[in-house]
């Protein structure tokens, strides 16, 4: 329930586009940590990673935004 409820609270910051507007590049990517597990938030792709290992996610999210540094846009995608 606490993981959960901060995943949506990650989702309902204010960093929000309008859908007329382009997305940010690079993108804005949080980490939320819960122990040693951790969820990679785009706040530009409304896309999360699930939960994943602390530095999994931190990978990821580091990724992502060396992956939207140009003016296009990649999913963010949690590799299995």
């Amino acid at each position: 329930m606490v993981a959960a409820c901060t995943v949506a609270a990650a989702h309902r910051r204010d960093h929000q586009h309008d859908h007329q507007l382009a997305e940010c590049h690079p993108h804005t990517v949080e980490v939320i940590h819960l122990g040693h597990r951790a969820v990679a938030i785009c706040h530009d792709c409304h896309a999360d990673s699930g939960f994943l290992p602390d530095r999994e996610a931190e990978a990821l999210a580091e990724r992502h935004v060396e992956d939207t540094r140009g003016a296009e846009s990649v999913p963010l995608v949690a590799v299995a």
